[in-house]
């Protein structure tokens, strides 16, 4: 039987080039901060033409890994966990990835690192800490909406950790995770009493610098969510967005 093959797909030379300096930033070749050399120059280094470059230059803005100080001036920079996020966040809508899914990450995730985030607390965000919850109890009594408050506690805690891989992954889940909260506070009129309760017990484990207390209470704080989530009679098992 004879073989049929496909032809080979010819990949556009400013995709090319831009592969080729991906590669350079990841190796070290071309360090964060460092200035990416002119047009003229990577014209060339690289053998193509000017419209070629600057297809590729657009391409690694996109992707973060560029940055423009001004016109003429591009340095090399590295995505933000925030960029980063952004990305991935929009990778898990498109794959239909459910709340109940990113419940078991989080459920995963969310209680070691607030173990980890015990064995090193810092004073500077302990205080910001201290003063999240602060903000988040006035904005329960004033009825306002504690979602953004709720992910600023966590992303403290996050960065306490001092994890980049832990922190990486988990910043597209908690971007999906959290606002669902404002569902449950809408149907469930204890949810935000014992959101701030949980926080506060949390905060006191790490202030102790108790990795287990702290642990075991974001476990029973990630639990509680997600029976808010079913009072709230939200699907579980339904995609996110």
């Amino acid at each position: 039987m004879k073989a049929n093959f496909e032809k080979l797909k010819k990949v556009p030379a400013y995709r090319a080039l831009a592969e080729a300096m991906t590669e350079q930033i990841l190796d070290g070749r071309l360090e964060e901060g460092e200035q990416v050399p002119t047009e003229s120059e990577l014209c060339e280094m690289f053998g193509v033409n000017r419209s070629t470059v600057r297809e590729a230059i657009r391409v690694l803005e996109e992707a973060n890994l560029i940055r423009r100080e001004h016109a003429r001036k591009l340095l090399i920079s590295k995505p933000s966990h925030q960029e980063i996020g952004s990305q991935l966040e929009r990778a898990l809508l498109l794959h239909e990835v459910t709340f109940d899914e990113l419940w078991e990450a989080m459920h995963l995730l969310e209680p070691q690192m607030a173990r980890l985030a015990a064995q090193q607390p810092q004073a500077a965000l302990i205080e910001r800490l201290t003063l999240n919850i602060e903000a988040t109890q006035e904005a329960l009594s004033r009825g306002e909406s504690l979602v953004r408050l709720d992910i600023e506690f966590h992303g403290l805690i996050a960065q306490m950790c001092a994890n980049r891989a832990l922190n990486l992954a988990r910043e597209p889940i908690s971007r999906l995770f959290y606002p669902s909260f404002q569902r449950v506070m809408a149907k469930v009129p204890v949810a935000g009493q014992r959101l701030v309760g949980a926080h506060k017990a949390i905060l006191d484990s790490l202030i102790r610098g108790d990795g287990a207390a702290a642990e075991m209470w974001m476990q029973k704080h990630i639990t509680d969510f997600k029976r808010g989530l079913e009072l709230a009679s939200v699907d579980v098992k339904s995609p996110v967005g």
